[in-house]
């Protein structure tokens, strides 16, 4: 799921066949900028993967089923482990701009749960949250960074619905909940996913900070700026990640 920070990798992908996500019945379609609207299938280090060229948020007005209709397609279609990546706002006072976070766990704070309705028959009606990010990816991951001599942090991220940019309260409120960056994405496909039985690894790039004595007026465009320039060493990460995992 190419979110922030991991557009660059559909260029990797070889035996690319594009499908248009207004082509597809159901899909819903993303209108943020820096988000672009294909589903790519082919092949990454010789392994086979399907990327979501752009994802859908709740802010722009989906409801949860919507946002999460892809993860139930590739379900469907049978992947068995999901990547996800998104920029966020830092609050740990450890990190910098630029820094990619390796999520270790999540805490989710939009006011619609993605499985809230009728179960779906692909999982239990209360599924188990403990591993929501698979611990060996991280392990993984982690030995691919050392390897190569870059800089990773772990933390937990905060799920929260947007479109506003945190207040510096909001950013304390949070650090102090037991959040290092909070984002407007990943939590609610993330929970589908485990529903499903799928693995997942998640990347964050931290693009501003907040919470801090001096708040940081923040953009879009800033954060596109910073995602930018992790979008290589993400990508690489990501590449390797695929490369060496069993599943």
């Amino acid at each position: 799921m190419l979110g922030t920070g991991l557009g660059q990798l559909v260029s990797e992908i070889t035996d690319a066949y594009e499908i248009p996500y207004q082509t597809i019945p159901n899909f819903p379609v993303s209108t943020v900028e820096g988000h672009s609207g294909k589903l790519i299938i082919g092949k990454l280090n010789g392994v086979d993967v399907i990327a979501m060229q752009g994802r859908f948020h709740y802010y722009e007005g989906y409801a949860m089923r919507d946002v999460t209709f892809p993860v139930r397609v590739m379900y469907e279609l049978g992947i068995k482990m999901l990547v996800v990546s998104n920029a966020s706002g830092g609050m740990n006072p450890a990190f910098s701009i630029g820094d990619l976070m390796i999520i270790t766990d999540h805490i989710n704070n939009f006011p619609e749960h993605p499985l809230r309705g009728k179960n779906f028959p692909t999982g239990p009606r209360f599924p188990d949250m403990h591993e929501a990010y698979d611990k060996e990816f991280v392990r993984i991951a982690d030995q691919i960074a050392a390897d190569n001599n870059i800089k990773v942090q772990h933390g937990v991220y905060m799920g929260v619905q947007g479109p506003t940019f945190e207040t510096p309260a909001e950013y304390r409120f949070y650090r102090i909940a037991g959040a290092d960056c909070v984002g407007m994405s990943t939590v609610p496909e993330v929970i589908v996913a485990r529903h499903c039985g799928i693995r997942v690894f998640g990347i964050s790039v931290i693009t501003d900070l907040g919470g801090f004595d001096n708040p940081v007026e923040v953009s879009h465009e800033e954060v596109q700026i910073a995602a930018a320039k992790a979008q290589p060493i993400m990508t690489f990460i990501v590449k390797e990640l695929i490369k060496k995992v069993s599943i």
